[in-house]
């Protein structure tokens, strides 16, 4: 038997059935007309912005991460929540604008941006995140064309990473951004050349729990941006100091001791260098806001038996749920938090694999657990869907198609 991850809290049971926002699954289920299907909690999203607020420092603002989950419904959700939003692509920033929220506010990160990209960041006053000496030449050049300065930011590949980050964005060769020791004079010569100069994005690396690690890592972001501002010589309007902050998805995690990081964080605000005096700071957060308000929402379509093993096939799977399914990056697969939905909170009796409809046996969402027994027609929940489900799981795979989203 293996065990499956840690249910998030914010869950109830309604009628024998896992409740979402107050709402049974197999209800949600029908209002989508369909499953596979996500559905994301309002309610869970506000309550973790709040949770934040009041850890953090008032002075450090909240931006979302678009990648996380760029669905338009969660985007207008958290417009008047956070205090900003990091794209990654000119579609986010289209989504963005469609959803009615100023340019001004938003900033593009990435390492590959096309000219298309630039230009319709800079005609729109988005922050340009820079990612090398070319990428900002270019934007200047076509700033000049536009007649705009282009609002920019140097993005920092530091020296140090943040331990234990399930995802190392800095540190040694990287694709992203510019050598720490480079950075200087970069934003010197786009100030010569009259860029609007933003400041400085540092991101060391994403998914920690520990937040002894979140803690170091934000005093070295601290410490790396007061020096380079020095140097620069000019200063620094904003820092984006990244996030890092994990969700527990397997056995065994716990979740970030959220008010032990804000302590620390404050402490260190309440005491910064006089070069990042006036510095407007935020933390950039995809997952930690809306990884856990999120079901993947399945149905059992056969239950059969293979030497003495029951699977549960389900219509959803890897290509909805890459994560869950342990091909994103995971070296051991782990089981992420399930449960049949519309047996929630009966006693679990039988040991099964869980599987979806795909023709790979890489396709699986949890294997030998102890679930109740279910029958087809029976609905299956994955939770931590809320964050890299819908858009960076292959949908397109064996023609199957996406499946349904809804903000509850």
């Amino acid at each position: 038997m293996k065990p499956v991850g840690p249910i998030p809290p914010g869950f109830e049971t309604i009628g024998g059935e896992l409740a979402i926002s107050g709402r049974r699954a197999s209800e949600l289920a029908a209002e989508a007309g369909r499953t596979p299907l996500f559905v994301y909690s309002r309610a869970m999203l506000d309550a973790r912005v709040a949770q934040l607020r009041a850890a953090l420092p008032s002075r450090v603002g909240l931006n979302f991460a678009v990648k996380a989950n760029p669905h338009p419904a969660v985007i207008a959700h958290m417009a008047p929540l956070v205090d900003g939003f990091d794209i990654a692509s000119a579609g986010e920033l289209k989504l963005c604008e469609a959803a009615g929220i100023d340019p001004r506010r938003i900033s593009f990160a990435g390492p590959g941006k096309r000219d298309a990209e630039l230009e319709a960041a800079i005609a729109a006053g988005v922050t340009l995140n820079c990612e090398s000496e070319g990428e900002g030449d270019r934007a200047l050049a076509i700033g000049q064309r536009l007649g705009i300065a282009p609002r920019i930011a140097v993005r920092v590949n530091p020296s140090f990473v943040i331990t234990g980050s399930g995802m190392k964005m800095g540190g040694g060769a990287k694709q992203f951004g510019v050598d720490a020791e480079r950075v200087p004079a970069l934003a010197k010569h786009l100030i010569a050349q009259g860029a609007e100069w933003r400041g400085l994005h540092i991101f060391t690396g994403s998914q920690t729990l520990s937040a002894e690690a979140i803690i170091e890592a934000q005093a070295n972001v601290l410490g790396l941006a007061a020096e380079l501002t020095e140097a620069i010589g000019a200063p620094c309007p904003k820092l984006n100091m990244g996030g890092g902050l994990g969700i527990p998805y397997f056995p065994g995690d716990t979740p970030v001791d959220l008010p032990k990081v804000g302590a620390a964080l404050a402490e260190r605000v309440a005491h910064l260098p006089s070069t990042l005096a006036e510095t407007e700071l935020c933390m950039e957060l995809g997952r930690f806001l809306v990884g856990e308000a999120g079901v993947y929402l399945t149905r059992v379509i056969d239950r059969k038996q293979s030497h003495g093993v029951i699977f549960l096939v389900t219509d959803g799977g890897l290509h909805h749920q890459l994560a869950a399914s342990g091909n994103f990056g995971t070296v051991v697969r782990r089981n992420y938090p399930s449960a049949i939905a519309t047996r929630y909170g009966a006693e679990a009796t039988e040991e099964v694999n869980i599987v979806g409809c795909l023709c790979t046996p890489l396709d699986r969402l949890a294997d030998n657990a102890m679930m109740p027994r279910a029958e087809v027609g029976d609905l299956v929940a994955v939770f931590c869907a809320g964050a890299y489900g819908a858009t960076a799981s292959p949908s397109a795979f064996l023609g199957h198609g996406p499946a349904a989203e809804l903000l509850v």
